[in-house]
């Protein structure tokens, strides 16, 4: 299994071997869609909080006796039947993580990129070097790759400053290392735009 190395100039200057047990994986919608369920829930902080009637303000004394008054018995200003009382079973700080072994994780962006793959949308370029931190001068070199217009996932090194600043500006562009790669990435974005250095280094975690 081949695939096209391309300069910023969208000519070929070399071919490479993607190996099959990566990019040949079969599509398993159900693992991604799994995936993509834990890695949004990691994004979620879990600080949403309110408070009970242990902890709001006001007296504990209580309003009235009993029996005998001819009104309904209550204890305290804090009870949650009434106004600016504590709430009942409500949020509290929680993690929303979901787990996935290692082993799924891989599998889900393995069966990820083969899709890209079949699909043509993985664009490998030998470099992803850019002289300057411009993103005109970025959008002119993506627009001969044809990745103008369209969501792209830019995968290199995260020493590669100026093509994360280049980037920032535009929404439908996202850089990421090449060990930061995931399958929510993958799927969110049209192309998947990698140096030849980083695929390397992603087929070499893959692969373990």
């Amino acid at each position: 299994m081949k695939i096209a190395v391309k300069n910023f100039d969208n000519q070929q200057v070399r071919e490479i071997d993607l190996p099959e047990e990566i990019f040949a994986y079969p599509y398993k919608e159900h693992l991604i869609h799994e995936a993509v369920l834990a890695y949004l829930a990691g994004l979620r902080s879990g600080t949403h909080k309110v408070k009970t009637r242990a902890e709001v303000s006001g007296s504990g004394r209580k309003l009235w006796r009993q029996k005998g008054t001819g009104r309904a018995r209550v204890k305290d200003l804090r009870t949650p039947k009434w106004r600016g009382g504590g709430t009942v079973h409500g949020p509290v700080p929680h993690s929303h993580a979901k787990d996935l072994t290692r082993r799924e994780k891989k599998n889900a962006l393995k069966s990820a990129l083969s899709r890209k793959l079949a699909d043509q949308e993985i664009v490998v370029v030998d470099s992803l070097e850019v002289s300057n931190h411009k993103t005109r001068e970025l959008l002119a070199r993506l627009g001969k790759l044809g990745v103008t217009g369209k969501k792209a996932l830019l995968v290199d090194s995260r020493d590669n400053q100026a093509l994360a600043l280049a980037a920032r500006n535009v929404r439908a562009l996202k850089t990421v290392d090449a060990l930061g790669v995931n399958v929510y990435d993958v799927v969110d974005r049209s192309l998947f735009v990698v140096s030849e250095d980083a695929l390397s280094r992603l087929v070499e975690v893959l692969a373990k």
